[in-house]
């Protein structure tokens, strides 16, 4: 993962299983948080959950954590909210990172492979 001017350089490992898809990343600098890109299309219907695929997998080290956060334009502007916000991805899992949306909106909503989810 690429590091912004100043900071110290933590090693996360990263397993992509899209090599299609973008590696999360800053999309803009002095940005805080790395966008997360949907792996999958699909539809939220209103007050549906989902959990979506983003094809990452992470080696976080111990002592650490990943967190993933709602993003604000989705949520404003379609009630997608990140429902276990802000859900952690502990130094001990090793499985694929996947993020639960949920549509608190009155329409559904269309998530398509490539979208920036969190």
């Amino acid at each position: 993962m690429s590091q912004q001017a100043g900071q110290d350089v933590l090693e996360v490992q990263v397993i992509q299983e899209y090599p299609d898809l973008p590696l999360p990343g800053y999309r803009h600098p002095g940005d805080a948080g790395m966008d997360v890109h949907s792996a999958e299309d699909l539809v939220l219907e209103p007050f549906q959950r989902a959990l979506v695929p983003t094809g990452l997998r992470v080696a976080v080290p111990v002592g650490y954590e990943m967190q993933v956060r709602p993003r604000s334009g989705l949520a404003l502007r379609h009630g997608i909210f990140v429902l276990n916000s802000p859900g952690t991805v502990d130094a001990g899992y090793r499985g694929p990172v996947g993020i639960i949306l949920m549509n608190l909106g009155q329409e559904p909503v269309e998530i398509r492979r490539g979208d920036r989810l969190a």
